[in-house]
């Protein structure tokens, strides 16, 4: 839509730094400030003003080091665009492409990195609905970003996300039914999980032939069987946070977070031994503690409807307010 060396208002397009199913992304520079931003343009130019404004709206109710900044959204020449910080760098998407599999200390740093800006998002009343690799920006300083809320919503609109949106390797088995919750987006960050600990998907797209398998869980195995590296403690982690049914899952980014760095900060030390010491011997107190902490999120939680919201009894299969199956 814009070209090299185009003048749009006060912003000179530079170059095109990517296209997705929602928009293309231009690198432009301010020329009032002299300032390198990134412009996003809809594609779908002719749908409702107040459409084209919903994810500038909000982007702008989240402030956090870990989400891509928009600075404002503007119209010009009857094109209508949002613009946002500039992340010089690269996607994680492509890092792992070229790198495969990552180190343990980097691979964690990422994850809790992802896991505090989805946890803010979801503070906020924010889904992303869409978080996988290619959406995390890693900047020159090791800063990861996340980005491109184009599918997000406000989960107080409706109890739920009820639109198919998604990429298919990163969704949750609900969102297949158009049944987004703040636990769909904790399943996609742990297939990204998994795919910067082993270098690969934990299993191919799936079609609509396959969810059955995938709500059983038979399609996923787990990451340390790919990367004997992996921590069995680590491998629980992105095992609970890829749980089929949304009860057994991560309710919340923060849920996850708290057990990554539990299993940061205990993770192997290198302490004086005796000669007959066995070196998988001190990740033996390091995997109890952290299995104690799965299984202490593993004791029964306070459930709600995915419809109404209300409250159900442990082991109610419907709920007795609105009489949705759960």
């Amino acid at each position: 839509m814009f070209f090299r060396g185009q003048i749009i208002g006060k912003y000179k397009i530079l170059a095109t730094i990517g296209s997705g199913g929602f928009g293309t992304v231009y690198l432009a520079d301010d020329t009032w400030i002299d300032k390198k931003v990134a412009l996003k343009v809809p594609h779908k130019q002719g749908v409702d003003f107040g459409e084209l404004l919903r994810e500038p709206r909000l982007l702008a109710s989240l402030n956090h080091p870990n989400i891509v900044a928009i600075l404002t959204a503007e119209k010009q020449d009857n094109v209508f665009f949002i613009v946002m910080e500039f992340v010089p760098g690269e996607t994680l998407e492509s890092i792992i492409a070229r790198q495969g599999a990552l180190d343990l200390a980097r691979a964690l740093d990422y994850t809790c990195q992802i896991s505090n800006a989805v946890d803010h998002a979801h503070r906020h009343g924010v889904l992303h609905r869409d978080l996988r690799p290619s959406n995390v920006l890693v900047a020159e300083s090791g800063l990861l970003k996340v980005a491109d809320f184009g599918t997000s919503r406000f989960l107080e609109i409706a109890a739920h996300g009820t639109t198919v949106i998604g990429s298919p390797p990163y969704m949750a088995p609900e969102q297949f039914h158009g049944k987004a919750v703040f636990a769909s987006d904790v399943y996609s960050l742990g297939v990204t999980m998994y795919q910067i600990l082993t270098g690969g998907l934990p299993y191919d797209t799936p079609s609509p032939a396959d969810l059955d398998r995938l709500m059983k869980g038979d399609r996923v195995t787990a990451p340390r069987l790919r990367n004997p590296k992996i921590p069995k403690a680590i491998s629980d982690i992105v095992m609970k946070a890829m749980a089929p049914q949304i009860h057994d899952r991560y309710q919340r980014a923060s849920e996850l977070l708290d057990d990554v760095i539990a299993a940061r900060a205990l993770g192997p030390r290198r302490t004086p031994k005796p000669a007959a010491f066995e070196p998988e011997a001190v990740l033996v107190d390091v995997a109890q503690e952290i299995q104690s902490r799965l299984k202490a999120r593993d004791a029964p939680q306070p459930r709600f409807c995915w419809h109404c919201r209300k409250p159900l009894h442990a082991r109610s299969d419907r709920c007795p307010f609105c009489g949705e199956a759960q």
